[in-house]
C-alpha cells in the first residue's frame, strides 16, 4: 500500500502538524490502496503564508519566463502520462482507454494551452487616455472535485500560474493521488518555492480553512451545488473572488429531422462515460412524440450492450462509481424514481451480474419521465439517463429550460442553421450542435447555479486576473 507521508509547502516537502490520514478507496475491489496526510488548519495557515510570500516575485515575472515553466509542466506531464492513467483508474474507477484518453490527455493538452496561450495574450491595452493593465489576483486556493482529478486541477493551476499567481491546492480526499504526481511533476521543474503549495484533507477542515482565510484572494472550486453555496457564504466574510463550477442536468434535445438512431446512441454513450460522473452529462435526453417509442427501444439496447467490468481491462467501457456514497446515492435516486412514476427500461439498483465486489451501478435508462420527477431535476451523477417526451420545439426548449442549472447541452438536426438557432435559446454555458466536440480554448462554465465564472482559454486566464486602469493626462494619447 503507498503511503504519501508529507504535503508540500513552499518547494518543500514536509510532514503534517498532524498525523492523521485519509485512506484512498479503489473502488473496483473496495480496497483500501495509499494513505495520504490530512491537513489542519495550522498547515493551511503554513502554506498560505508561502504563497503570500512568493506573489511579489513571482507576480512581477514575465509572460515569457512563466511560459518557460508550463512547457516544463506539459512536459513533465507528458512524459508521465503513463502513470496518471494508472492512478486515476485505480482511485476513482475510470476505464484504462478513458483514463489515457481523457483523464491523461485532457490536463496534458490544458497546460500546453496555457503555455501557447502566454505568447500571445496582451496584459496591458490602452483605452483613451487609460493604460489598462491586468494584474494577478494573488493567492489563489483551489479546490477541486474527483470526477476528473487532475483535469479539473490542471484547468484551475496552470490558468493560476499563467496569469501570475500563486496557488494552495486542495485536492478532493477522494482521489489525492494524481495531485500527488502533479507536485512531484512541479517539483522538478524548478519552479520557485512557494508559488505552489499541496494541502490534501477534508472539506470540512482543510477546505473550510482554505475559504475563510484572509490570506487568500480567490477561490476556484468545482464540485456540487450544494458545497459551492456553502463557500459563497464562507468567502462573502472578506470578500474574496469566488469562482464555482457546480452542478448540471443537462438537457440533449434531439429535433424531429435527426438521425434519431445515431443521435439516441451517441447520446446513451455519452452519458455512461466516466460511469455518469460528468458535470456535463447529458442525463436527459428530449425526444418528439413521434420518435419516443422507437428512441426508448434504442436507448435499452444501447445500455445493455455497454461493456461494464474491471476497469484495468480494455473491453470495459464503464467502471464503477468513485465511492460506496456515490454507488447508495445512486441506487437512491433510482429507487425514488421508480416509486414517482417513471418507467424504469433497463438497469436498477441491483450490480451488474458477475460484479458482487466494487461500487458497480448498472447503465440505467428511464422513460416516461416528466418535469416534477426529482430524476429530471437533480443531478444523479452515475449512469443514468431519463428519456422525456415533447410535442414541438417550443415544448422541448421549456422542458431544457426548466432546470435550476444551466452547464452544458446538445441539440442534433439534419440542418446546423435549425440547431444553431435552437441552441441560442437554450439557458446554458455551453451547447454541443450536432455532436462538435469540447474546444479547450473556448469559455467553460455555467448559468444559474450551475456556478460562475469561466475555465479554459483566455476566460479561464481572466479568472485570475483584476484590471487596474492608469489613469493618463489627455496629452498622453496624442
Amino acid at each position: 500500500m503507498l503511503q504519501h507521508k508529507n504535503i508540500y509547502i513552499d518547494g518543500c516537502w514536509r510532514p503534517c502538524s498532524r498525523d492523521d490520514v485519509t485512506e484512498v478507496v479503489n473502488p473496483a475491489s473496495e480496497q483500501v490502496i495509499a494513505t495520504v496526510p490530512a491537513a489542519t488548519a495550522q498547515d493551511v495557515d503554513a502554506a498560505v503564508a508561502a504563497a503570500r510570500a512568493a506573489v511579489p516575485a513571482w507576480s512581477r515575472t514575465s509572460p515569457a519566463e512563466r511560459r518557460v515553466f508550463l512547457e516544463r509542466l506539459h512536459q513533465g506531464l507528458t512524459r508521465r502520462a503513463g502513470e496518471i492513467a494508472d492512478i486515476v483508474t485505480a482511485e476513482m474507477g475510470a476505464p484504462r482507454s478513458i483514463s489515457t484518453r481523457i483523464q491523461a490527455g485532457l490536463p496534458i493538452a490544458v497546460s500546453a494551452s496555457y503555455a501557447q496561450l502566454l505568447e500571445t495574450y496582451e496584459f496591458e491595452e490602452r483605452i483613451g487616455n487609460s493604460l489598462v493593465v491586468k494584474e494577478p489576483l494573488g493567492v489563489v486556493a483551489a479546490i477541486t472535485p474527483w470526477n476528473y482529478p487532475l483535469h479539473q486541477v490542471v484547468a484551475k493551476v496552470a490558468a493560476a500560474l499563467a496569469a501570475g499567481c500563486a496557488v494552495v491546492l486542495k485536492p478532493s480526499e477522494v482521489t489525492p493521488l494524481n495531485a500527488y504526481l502533479l507536485t512531484e511533476t512541479i517539483d522538478s521543474i524548478g519552479l520557485p518555492a512557494g508559488v505552489f503549495n499541496l494541502v490534501p484533507g477534508t472539506g470540512a477542515v482543510t477546505g473550510e480553512s482554505l475559504v475563510t482565510h484572509p490570506g487568500v484572494d480567490m477561490v476556484s472550486f468545482t464540485g456540487s451545488t450544494r458545497a459551492g453555496k456553502r463557500i459563497g457564504e464562507l468567502a462573502a466574510a472578506t470578500i474574496k473572488k469566488v469562482a464555482l463550477e457546480l452542478g448540471g442536468k443537462s438537457a440533449n434535445v434531439i429535433l424531429p429531422d435527426a438521425d434519431l438512431e445515431s443521435a439516441v446512441r451517441e447520446g446513451v454513450a455519452g452519458v455512461m462515460r466516466n460511469s455518469g460522473q460528468t458535470c456535463t452529462a447529458l442525463s436527459r435526453m428530449l425526444i418528439h412524440r413521434d420518435s419516443y417509442e422507437r428512441a426508448i427501444e434504442v436507448a435499452r439496447e444501447t445500455a445493455e450492450s455497454t461493456v461494464v467490468g474491471d476497469p484495468t481491462d480494455e473491453r470495459t467501457q464503464v467502471g464503477p462509481v468513485a465511492s460506496a456514497t456515490q454507488r447508495d446515492t445512486v441506487r437512491r435516486y433510482i429507487t425514488e424514481a421508480v416509486a414517482q412514476g417513471a418507467r424504469l427500461v433497463t438497469g436498477g439498483v441491483e450490480p451488474p451480474v458477475g460484479l458482487p465486489t466494487g461500487y458497480y451501478v448498472r447503465p440505467t435508462v428511464f422513460a416516461h419521465v416528466t418535469q416534477d420527477m426529482t430524476i429530471a431535476q437533480e443531478e444523479v451523477f452515475g449512469p443514468v439517463i431519463v428519456l422525456m417526451r415533447y410535442d414541438d420545439e417550443e415544448h422541448a426548449l421549456r422542458i431544457a429550460n426548466s432546470s435550476v442549472y444551466g452547464l452544458s447541452g446538445a441539440v442534433t438536426s439534419a440542418s446546423e442553421e435549425r440547431a444553431v438557432a435552437f441552441a441560442r435559446r437554450l439557458e446554458t454555458g455551453m451547447v454541443h450542435v450536432n455532436g462538435g466536440p469540447l474546444n479547450l480554448l473556448a469559455p467553460f462554465g455555467g448559468y444559474k447555479q450551475s456556478g460562475n465564472g469561466r475555465e479554459l482559454g483566455t476566460h479561464g486566464l481572466e479568472e485570475f486576473l483584476q484590471p487596474k486602469a492608469l489613469q493618463l493626462p489627455a496629452s498622453a494619447t496624442n
